[in-house]
């Protein structure tokens, strides 16, 4: 192949991957319109502050106080407890974890 060959080549190859990044953009920006969540009145009314702690996350019993005890290791304790007894690990609260010497 001459120069010519290979610049022509390469020209060709890089406007076809810089036009199927442009295809790929537009997709992008006409699906994120279609998918974009349109706000409710509700939510709002219900921004009113509450009390002073943060409430815990949906099917969670709060935080765990954890000393000397990594938190995969404290995991791992509340998983078990939770299977020993038969119930769903977002019934259990655990106030703290701690390592007994």
């Amino acid at each position: 192949m001459i120069i010519t060959e290979m610049l022509i080549n390469v020209v060709v190859g890089l406007s076809v991957v810089f036009a199927v990044l442009i295809i790929l953009m537009a997709c992008i920006a006409v699906m994120s319109k279609f998918t974009k969540k349109k706000p409710s009145a509700a939510p709002a009314a219900q921004a009113a502050p509450t009390a002073a702690q943060p409430k815990p996350a949906k099917g969670s019993c709060g935080s765990v106080k954890l000393f000397d005890v990594p938190d995969k290791t404290a995991a791992m304790l509340m998983a078990i407890t939770a299977e020993k007894m038969n119930v769903p690990l977002n019934t259990l609260r655990f106030i703290s974890i701690k390592e007994v010497k």
